[in-house]
């Protein structure tokens, strides 16, 4: 068995960065940008006003109104001394203009404005390129956000240059798996990993493809295997482990895998293999659901990220104090499903790798290294938050 980190170190070696392409930032929500986008004009424009109510030229405390300024729509005219345009939030200042008087501390009589003594003193007028100036750059590489996506566009960039999607193709194996919706045996059992993962990858910017299951054969298993030959990433879910109907090891290496590692000190996972198979990177994942999620989390969303030009680095660990006591750990790295509430982690009693409902109740991996002691309330704790 190796180290986690010696197996994420083993799974980056197998990522190339993926070829970018440059799409209209309308679908660019959640996609890897891979080159920098630059500043095409100053945000704002021009002198804009800040608040409703009178552009004025000069300090007097009264002015006379020569016409009015709204966004899109500027007054053309020049501001003399003792002069005033009406303005509305966002409308160019008029030029001349040297202050924005509120609307409130104004009395106005036909073309006469008269400022009250107590009149708030501020300028209220956005200078050009107060949030941005052209030539400004958003850096690359980074994942776009919705506040992103409003900045391109107030930059008047209307494409950017981002990482193409990873196609992802998730193979379920096992004689025991049906389909959600179909009606199982007795001995059989619905078909649960491939859905919370491609969720998972999809959320970190992948595309994933479900393949129909394979049996517990080598043709099934062969035939599985072809149909993923497209795929950016190949991962296998089930039949990594050693009993004689876990057949993907042996079917894999028949096909060309050549297999990075197999089997990692941690808890849950253990079973979990990696490699590439003619030429593409192929995870083999452990069978059991909570594994298997647990195991996306720690090695294939980080490697998913590297795929589209991020950093390869584990995710990012955070501290909590625990709100339970926990035991001692073994001689693995303990991924235990919490509840995180502020600076509060709650354990989940049961960490049996097969309670998908624990998961689904947790926030939180907290992470314990091997042999540690007993856990004790209060005591800090590393944790993964997802």
């Amino acid at each position: 068995m190796i180290t986690v980190d010696r197996a994420l170190g083993h799974i980056f070696d197998l990522v190339t960065p993926l070829a970018s392409e440059t799409i209209s930032i309308r679908h660019a929500a959640n996609r890897v940008l891979t080159a920098p986008v630059v500043a095409a004009r100053n945000q704002p424009p021009f002198r804009a006003s800040v608040m409703d109510g009178y552009a004025v030229a000069g300090e007097h405390s009264v002015y006379t109104v020569i016409g009015e300024a709204a966004a899109g729509h500027e007054f053309s005219g020049c501001l003399e001394p003792g002069q005033a345009t009406r303005i509305f939030t966002g409308a160019p200042l008029p030029t001349g203009a040297t202050r924005v008087i509120i609307q409130e501390d104004i009395a106005r009589d036909g073309d006469q404005i008269t400022v009250a003594e107590n009149a708030d003193t501020q300028a209220y007028i956005r200078d050009i390129g107060v949030d941005f100036s052209a030539g400004d750059r958003i850096e690359a590489p980074r994942r776009l956000t919705p506040a992103d996506l409003a900045l391109c566009a107030a930059m008047n960039v209307a494409q950017v240059t981002v990482a193409r999607k990873p196609q992802v193709a998730l193979v379920a194996t096992g004689d025991e798996l049906v389909m959600p919706g179909e009606v199982p045996r007795a001995d059989q059992i619905i078909a649960s990993n491939t859905f919370g993962l491609a969720a998972m990858f999809e959320a970190e910017g992948a595309t994933a493809r479900l393949l129909p299951i394979a049996g517990d054969t080598h043709a099934s298993l062969e035939a599985a295997l072809h149909l993923a030959a497209t795929a950016d990433l190949v991962v296998t879910i089930g039949g990594a482990s050693v009993g004689d109907h876990d057949l993907v090891g042996e079917v894999a290496g028949n096909l060309g895998l050549d297999r990075a590692f197999y089997k990692i000190a941690m808890r849950p996972g253990k079973p979990l293999m990696a490699g590439r198979i003619d030429g593409t990177p192929m995870v083999g994942l452990p069978g059991n659901p909570v594994s298997s999620m647990v195991c996306g989390h720690i090695f294939l969303r980080p490697m998913l990220r590297a795929m589209q030009g991020l950093a390869a680095d584990r995710l990012v660990e955070q501290t909590a104090h625990l709100a339970n006591p926990i035991p001692a750990n073994g001689n693995r790295e303990h991924y235990m499903r919490a509840h995180l509430d502020g600076d509060q982690v709650t354990v989940a009693d049961r960490q049996d790798s097969s309670l998908l409902s624990v998961l689904s109740g947790a926030n939180a991996l907290v992470i314990r290294a091997p042999h540690a002691p007993a856990g004790e309330i209060g005591e800090t704790v590393s944790l993964i938050k997802f």
